[in-house]
């Protein structure tokens, strides 16, 4: 009854043969621990039973008066004490020939694993593995030439190049070179996946390479379950993210009808103008999308790690460091915008440069001037500027062109005035109604000065209609016989001569 309860505390160490327990040690002899003699139990018998010479029916016991050792020919395999027969509540005698049957099994065991019949189909096997690898690779490579022919059939018959607007981005040439180089790499990959394999089976076939054979195997197989486990146990998470996708993609095709129909005047919204409605269907997009990023976010794989968040702060401090000037451009292009100095199309003036607006972007305003120069300007210029929009006067009332001239005072101003009037009028681009008029700026010491102004409707034909005003003013003068003072006109006179062209008289 002690040994019973004391069994039930203490540890026993298995004597472990090719996997299999074939008895248990519980007592210590001399020097040895029950692990030291449990192991050395094991590789006797391990050690005897690779033996191609073995006769496993010769194993015998010698008695003695202390313990019977289990024996082949003169070597130890295994001792059995009174202790041993103790705690498995039995006599040495008994216990001893208990322990040669078990051992006699396992070295027929390990003899039949390690017997030259079964080493010459090991070899077999193990060139039969082989070579059956060796034709695999050769039909793998017999597929991947029959596909080849097939992707290059292609060029003439279902494939057609790939253009963005005009661009041709990949013909059809480069697509069977793509499908070639993929279809080669396929192979390459299936090729590996077969030998990943096939060399644990070669391992497997020999005893003494079988554990490499499962490490092996683990290599392949842990990965692949990892992966496996992975992908099952994100399952929900994906569709939580495609649900979030989902219903802010529709939200933005709602937001773009409206965008739509509003631009088209379909759709009016009492102080939102039409030319408000892609630029805030493009802000709200961007908004909607960070938004879907940010709750989308915590259900990307990794999102958790450390090292994830790491690159992600990583990347937001680079960002915000390095765009304080991009970030300001945008924003100002956001108040451009809204405040509506401008439209494409429109003639502005911004600071000295004069131009017609071509491009309206998030960054900058781009600005062709009469002269065909192209000229780019940053938003948050524009936002410390001044900008004068002569389209949007030539739209709205009327935009006013004027000029100069300065006349003796022996022209009667009333004649002046008309005189400028009907030069003014005779001028294309100019309208009658309202009707030019004439103001008198400055009363010089030498000459008055009268300014004409007149109304026009395309701010864009401007430098046309001064040229023709001032011909047609020249003109007009010219004929009535009333002398231009302006420029300061000097000459040595006689009362005789003027400035008027004599083959204009």
């Amino acid at each position: 009854m002690r040994i019973d309860s004391i069994r039930s505390v203490t540890r026993g160490y298995p004597v472990v043969v090719n996997k299999d327990t074939l008895f248990t040690v519980y007592a210590k002899r001399g020097g040895l621990s029950p692990a030291d003699r449990a192991e050395s139990f094991a590789q006797n018998i391990e050690r005897l039973g690779k033996s191609y010479k073995l006769n496993p029916d010769s194993v015998y016991i010698e008695y003695s008066d202390n313990v019977a050792d289990i024996m082949y020919k003169d070597k130890v395999i295994a001792s059995v004490t009174d202790d041993d027969a103790l705690w498995q509540n039995t006599t040495r005698n008994d216990l001893a020939a208990k322990y040669q049957t078990i051992i006699v099994q396992a070295l027929k065991q390990i003899q039949k694993e390690h017997s030259v019949l079964q080493l010459i189909k090991r070899i077999l096997l193990f060139l039969l593995v082989i070579v059956l690898q060796y034709f695999l690779f050769r039909f793998t490579t017999y597929l991947y030439k029959k596909l080849k022919v097939r992707i290059t059939k292609l060029k003439d018959t279902k494939l057609k190049p790939i253009k963005f607007h005009d661009y041709e981005l990949f013909d059809t040439e480069k697509q069977v070179n793509i499908l070639i180089f993929l279809s080669n790499i396929f192979r390459y990959i299936l090729m590996l996946l077969q030998l990943l394999v096939t060399v644990p089976i070669l391992f497997s076939i020999f005893p003494q390479t079988k554990s490499l054979a499962v490490k092996i195997f683990s290599y392949l197989w842990i990965p692949v379950k990892s992966i496996v486990k992975g992908i099952v146990d994100y399952i929900p998470n994906f569709f939580t993210i495609l649900v979030i996708y989902y219903v802010i993609r529709y939200l933005i095709k709602g937001l773009k009808y409206i965008a739509k129909e509003i631009d088209s005047e379909r759709l009016k919204i009492t102080g939102f103008y039409p030319d408000w409605a892609w630029p805030t269907y493009h802000i709200v997009r961007f908004l909607l999308y960070a938004f879907m990023i940010a709750l989308i976010y915590p259900y990307l794989p990794g999102s958790d790690s450390g090292v994830f968040q790491g690159v992600s702060v990583f990347i937001g401090l680079i960002v915000s460091l390095g765009s304080s000037t991009v970030i300001g451009n945008i924003i100002a292009g956001m108040v451009i915008t809204y405040m509506r100095p401008f439209k494409l199309g429109d003639r502005i003036k911004l600071n000295d440069t004069v131009g017609n607006v071509i491009e309206k972007s998030a960054f900058v305003t781009r600005i062709r001037t009469p002269k065909n120069e192209m000229v780019t300007i940053p938003n948050s210029f524009i936002m410390s500027g001044h900008t004068t929009n002569y389209s949007a006067s030539c739209r709205n009332f009327g935009l006013i062109i004027h000029s100069e001239v300065s006349i003796g005072y022996d022209a009667p101003w009333r004649k002046v005035h008309q005189l400028l009037i009907d030069a003014a009028l005779k001028t294309q681009g100019v309208v009658a109604d309202p009707e030019p008029f004439v103001l008198e700026t400055s009363l010089s010491d030498w000459y008055p000065v009268y300014q004409i102004n007149a109304y026009v409707k395309d701010a864009d034909k401007v430098p046309g209609i001064y040229s023709e005003l001032h011909q047609n003013i020249q003109d007009a003068f010219n004929k009535a016989g009333v002398e231009i003072m302006s420029p300061h006109y000097m000459a040595t006179r006689d009362g005789n001569e003027t400035t008027i062209p004599k083959n204009e008289n």
